[in-house]
């Protein structure tokens, strides 16, 4: 079912908060858009008041902003909003390398078979696929190195990534993050952990100069 289709019943906010999510996460809407809370209640079913209840939530989970003149619409994450999510990634998860538990060959076997399926999106230029599958490989490098706590952390920042993604990554780009997580996931079957520290922090570091190229390449 896509994400603006009628349900067949009226459904609950929480239904609502997740259909928006997987429309950015496919990015069946983009950064800007407006969300007029008449309009998902048409589609919905439901009154304004749900829908308000669930761009609320959205709001507090930083995917939509409300203003006077605009009503509600999907954030536009700023280049510096970028660079802070990025950094903040890049503490936790170099972090979790260095204090890693023991990873199992069938976690490793897992990850590799997700870095074919981010090389695929790539090359069929499936944009919002390609953008979720390259956020979320870290959801499951977290899982696979045994921390739930930071696995839930990253599943929330995965949706601010798509749409970071959306405004800041090239084709070039996607392809280098997805080169350096095959690179991470051969470190890990070695069990080269300082290797796979490195490639982290060089993987975050090259995120930030290519936010850096795109930010100025916009402003011209």
């Amino acid at each position: 079912m896509k994400a603006w289709e009628k349900p067949p019943q009226p459904a609950s906010s929480n239904v609502i908060e997740n259909r928006i999510i997987q429309a950015v996460l496919s990015a069946e809407i983009s950064p800007g858009e407006r969300l007029g809370e008449k309009d998902l209640g048409e589609i919905f079913g439901v009154s304004r008041t749900l829908v308000r209840e669930a761009m609320m939530r959205l709001s507090s989970r930083g995917i939509v902003a409300v203003s006077p003149r605009r009503g509600w619409f999907v954030v536009e994450p700023t280049a510096e909003e970028a660079r802070e999510t990025i950094e903040a990634r890049r503490s936790i998860e170099v972090g979790l390398l260095v204090t890693r538990k023991s990873i199992s060959t069938a976690a490793i076997d897992h990850l590799e078979t997700h870095v074919l399926e981010q090389q695929r999106a790539i090359d069929e230029d499936d944009l919002g696929r390609r953008s979720y599958l390259l956020g979320h490989f870290h959801v499951h490098l977290a899982t696979a190195l045994g921390s739930s706590i930071i696995a839930n952390f990253l599943e929330e920042l995965t949706t601010r990534t798509v749409l970071i993604a959306a405004l800041y990554q090239s084709r070039a780009d996607a392809q280098k993050s997805c080169d350096n997580h095959r690179r991470l996931v051969h470190a890990l079957r070695e069990n080269d952990v300082e290797g796979a520290v490195k490639i982290m922090d060089d993987h975050f570091t090259h995120l930030n100069k290519a936010l850096k190229t795109r930010s100025c390449l916009q402003r011209t």
